[in-house]
Parts: C-alpha cells; structure tokens; sequence
C-alpha cells in the first residue's frame, strides 16, 4: 500500500460521510502485499475496493506459471478471488465497453473477462471512459443478453483539453465522435470557451445516460475535479449527496 494513497483514504474516511473505495492493483504486487493492504484497509472500516490489474510494464509470464499460488498475479478476476477470500468487500472491477487494449479492442473478450471477475465475486464493474453514448448502452446491451446482472456504472472522463485527448483516447480505445471534434475546433487557445463546451459536453453525456435509466456515474478527473464539480453542480447532484452521505 502506498503511503500516499493510505494517507488520502485516512483523511477521506476521517473527515466525510463519503463511501470511500481505493484501488487494489495486483500486476505490482506479491500475494502478500495484497492481503496486507486488504487487512488494513478493512481494519480501517473501508468496506469498498476497487480491483485492477494494473499497467503492465513488462511482460508477465505465463497464466500457467503465475495464479493464486504462484509469485505474483496477472489477472483482476484473481484479484478478485483472493480479496473476496479475505474479507465480504463490495468490489469494483472495470469494464471496457470498446474492448481493451491488450486484447485486440475485442469487445467480445473483454465481456468474457468480466464474466470471469463476476464468477470471481466481483459486485459491479465501473467503465472505461467513451464519448459515444450508444457504445456504453450497446455494451449494456451485450451483458443483458447474457444475464450478466452486475451493474454496470459508466465511466466518464471531462474533456480538460483536446491536443491530449485525442492521443489518449487513442491509446485507451475511445473512440472520440466527429461532433465533438467538432465542437472542440479553434478553442485550444481560448481556455474559457473550451470549458464551456466541456461543461455542455459532459452535462449532455449525463443526461442522455440518465434518460436511458442511468443512476450512478464514476467520473475520472485525472487530479482536476473543476470541471466535474461544475457539471455537478450544474445537475444538482451536490443535493443528493447531502441527502444520501455517500457517493456511489
């Protein structure tokens, strides 16, 4: 566990009324480190984790060679075994609606993949960031037809700038729609019209998901929550979260 992290999570449970969920990565971590941090972090009172594998930066080796009782693990959905071996955690893994990377962008294997961390344990799967509705709702779709009941709440990502997005969605598997190419042209330079159409942008996104039985978003701010609280605000979701204590 990193200090760092450890101290943000301390604070947060301290000092809010917030559900408080940090992330668990196993790609970097032996069996040990795991169990550790899973210990501590129930010993604190945190009942909600978020399981990932995490970045690959070397090759891993083998499944055969590597599992629950070998060195180290490779996949989430052991990850996911173990923590649910260790304490009745809620457990969050992710899900990738226009397929992962590693995979080919394969929609098909990432849908056989969370249904490995569902049989695993996991309680809902949180989405990689997309700013085409339809592929969020598509993808709904898919695990309904296979009776895969897990919720599935959709991941969001403010769009801060574009001259980084389009690469970075690019490397992720995010496909960016033409309209909000767009929407976004000539506004490199004029920072407040760019968060104007960002705010309308993600307000919009919101709302069609709402309208389409959506209820709990996860956004990624990337450390610059402005543009989200304002979104927020704009929503009125702050009313909700004073009502409810907690963030899903």
């Amino acid at each position: 566990m990193r200090s760092r992290t450890r101290d943000c999570v301390w604070r947060l449970q301290q000092h809010s009324h917030l559900t408080i969920a940090p992330h668990i990565t196993c790609i970097d971590s032996t069996p040990a480190e795991i169990d550790t941090s899973a210990n501590v972090y129930w010993g604190h009172g945190i009942r909600h984790v978020v399981a990932l594998r995490g970045d690959i930066t070397r090759p891993p080796r083998s499944a055969a060679s590597v599992g629950l009782e070998g060195e180290r693990l490779v996949y989430a959905s052991q990850l996911v075994q173990v923590l649910r071996h260790l304490h009745n955690f809620e457990i969050s893994v992710a899900a990738y609606p226009e397929g992962h990377p590693d995979s080919g962008l394969s929609v098909d294997a990432d849908v056989q993949n969370l249904a490995r961390k569902i049989d695993a344990g996991a309680s809902r799967a949180i989405t990689q960031f997309f700013f085409d509705t339809d592929v969020f709702l598509r993808y709904r779709d898919r695990l309904a037809a296979r009776r895969m009941s897990i919720p599935l709440v959709p991941g969001i990502l403010p769009i801060l700038g574009t001259s980084q997005l389009y690469g970075f969605a690019k490397r992720c598997g995010a496909t960016v729609p033409p309209s909000i190419r767009k929407a976004f042209e000539g506004l490199e330079a004029d920072p407040h019209a760019r968060r104007v159409v960002a705010t309308e942008v993600l307000i919009g996104q919101v709302h069609r998901l709402r309208a389409h039985g959506v209820e709990a978003f996860h956004f990624y701010t990337l450390n610059r929550a402005e543009l989200t609280l304002a979104a927020c605000e704009a929503l009125d979701v702050q009313a909700t979260i004073a009502a409810d204590d907690k963030v899903a």
